[in-house]
């Protein structure tokens, strides 16, 4: 299992784990070792994931951080554990105090459920108040799961996360800056946009009126942008519809005919299924083609589109219908007269048919 599947899977466990985890160890034990172990370290090896370790702060002593992820005897990523119902402040955190005293270059605040990384970006040796990298696990993004990645044991490296650090936390604290301004424009945001389309005098008057027009702006270019990508994404699944039928259409039809053996059974299905059609498609529409392992009925000869198909003279006989989405919704058979259970499945698949441009 890889990296992501393994990421998934824990967040897949979370939510029902959260009413039993009633105190901020049993929190600990539950999400945040399985997801230490996740990101490759043995928990239960002190000289990779050291916990309850001392960091001493001045004259206060024994002072202690949740886990410490070691490397060559030495901390690497202090953190600092919650109860998953306990708010995230670095503020008031024992990892905002003891980050100077270790050599560790990361901190990691989290209730098992938000998880924020935290660095020295603003100045050395100080961990920053904002982290540089957050995600909320039952909620995981696939772009937040290459990032994490970096985290793991295998792929650690401290110069190299340290070089994207930067750009992630002032990613996202733009991210956060444009969508407080998309919801409620402030005075600058509508005075900047407004100079740009509107050429006379900017008064309270004008920028009132252009408060509400450059929000549904924004409004308009998610929609567009959504629309677009599922547009894409329908015609890919289009185009790979049709690479599918044509491929069919070429193995039927480079089929070698001596192999195919068109049976008696298989005609009388055929003939119960253009019955069935009858008064609501045109009998001469209705046509099959044999294939060696199942025997197609079409709608106009054309195996695009393709109303049922039957599995006979196995040890199991079934009617096969294509449902909205093409797969398959298979019906098994006692005998031939079963097919007249199924009309009102063949009829909506004729309608389907009609309905699609093949």
């Amino acid at each position: 299992m890889d990296f992501k599947d393994q990421i998934l899977q824990l967040a897949g466990r979370v939510e029902k784990l959260l009413p039993q985890l009633k105190t901020e160890e049993a929190t600990k034990n539950a999400l945040i070792m399985p997801f230490i172990q996740v990101l490759g370290y043995e928990v239960f090896n002190p000289f990779e994931v050291n916990p309850e370790f001392i960091a001493d702060i001045g004259i206060k002593k024994g002072e202690k951080v949740d886990y410490a992820i070691m490397k060559d005897g030495e901390p690497t990523i202090l953190i600092e554990c919650k109860h998953h119902l306990e708010k995230l402040d670095p503020h008031n955190s024992q990892l905002f105090r003891y980050f100077h005293t270790t050599k560790a270059k990361f901190g990691l605040l989290t209730n098992g459920l938000t998880y924020r990384f935290y660095t020295d970006l603003d100045e050395k040796n100080k961990m920053d108040s904002a982290p540089f990298f957050e995600f909320t696990i039952t909620e995981i993004k696939e772009a937040e799961i290459v990032e994490l990645k970096k985290f793991h044991k295998s792929y650690f490296d401290i110069e190299s996360i340290t070089n994207t650090a930067s750009e992630l936390k002032y990613l996202n604290e733009l991210k956060n800056l444009l969508n407080k301004e998309m919801l409620a424009p402030s005075d600058h945001f509508v005075s900047f946009f407004t100079k740009q389309v509107y050429a006379g005098v900017l008064t309270a008057k004008v920028k009132e009126q252009f408060g509400p027009i450059i929000k549904r702006s924004f409004t308009v270019l998610i929609s567009d942008a959504i629309n677009e990508r599922l547009k894409s994404a329908l015609n890919q699944e289009k185009q790979i519809e049709v690479a599918e039928a044509g491929k069919l259409e070429e193995a039927m039809a480079t089929e070698p005919a001596s192999n195919i053996v068109t049976t008696e059974e298989e005609l009388e299905g055929f003939y119960i299924v253009k019955s069935l059609l009858r008064q609501h498609v045109e009998a001469k529409r209705v046509t099959y083609r044999d294939a060696q392992s199942y025997f197609a009925i079409l709608l106009d000869d054309n195996n695009r589109k393709t109303i049922c198909r039957l599995y006979l003279g196995g040890t199991k006989e079934y009617l096969v219908v294509l449902d909205e989405a093409k797969k398959e919704v298979r019906y098994e058979l006692q005998s031939l007269d079963g097919i007249y259970q199924h009309a009102e499945a063949l009829l909506a698949a004729v309608a389907r048919l009609e309905k699609a441009k093949v």
